[in-house]
């Protein structure tokens, strides 16, 4: 059974940062890991490995596709646990749209929080309705108008704002973070 999700940063976007999900399979098994499975082209790999450094992964997962791909995308590794944890901290649960709830994944976690609030306040004073939500080091996002409209996540991606916030980071709607852990659970 697959033991960690790696999320990759800006591929397959607007045409730019191309890679092959074939060929991201073929790098993520090329450093010994298996049960390799991708979801959808924006850069998601479900994984078994005995490796439990999420960090190590990550920074091993980097290299290795930009040696292959000549791809420079960053990367959040995260585990079966860790994934579950996260699900299971949603603030938003009455939140119907599975696209209206995001979560941002930072490597090493959600930091800054004054950072966030901040931002949340910039967006509100601009008539957002979105909220955001740090739950033990993990950023959600709630956005009734959609993300690409969202002036909290426009806030958030200033970068005084992301530098502050956290490293390497990368966003997912809710329906992406269920089908990813239904993938992990097998």
């Amino acid at each position: 059974m697959p033991s960690h999700v790696a999320l990759l940063r800006g591929i397959n976007v607007g045409g730019h940062n191309k890679v092959a999900m074939a060929d991201l399979r073929d790098v993520v098994a090329s450093l010994g890991h298996t049960d390799v499975a991708t979801y959808i082209q924006s850069g998601n790999v479900v994984f078994t490995s005995a490796e439990t450094d999420t960090a190590a992964v990550a920074a091993a997962l980097e290299r290795a596709i930009a040696e292959r791909t000549g791809v420079q995308a960053g990367v959040v590794v995260v585990s079966r646990e860790e994934l579950d944890r996260i699900v299971a901290g949603n603030p938003y649960p009455e939140e119907t749209d599975p696209k209206r709830v995001h979560v941002v994944f930072h490597r090493g976690g959600t930091r800054g929080t004054d950072a966030v609030a901040a931002a949340e306040q910039r967006a509100w004073d601009k008539g957002s309705r979105d909220r955001a939500t740090v739950v033990d080091g993990t950023l959600y996002l709630h956005t009734p108008d959609g993300l690409g409209r969202s002036e909290l996540a426009a806030q958030l991606a200033r970068p005084a704002v992301a530098r502050e916030v956290g490293d390497t980071a990368t966003t997912r709607n809710w329906s992406t973070v269920l089908r990813l852990q239904a993938m992990l659970q097998g």
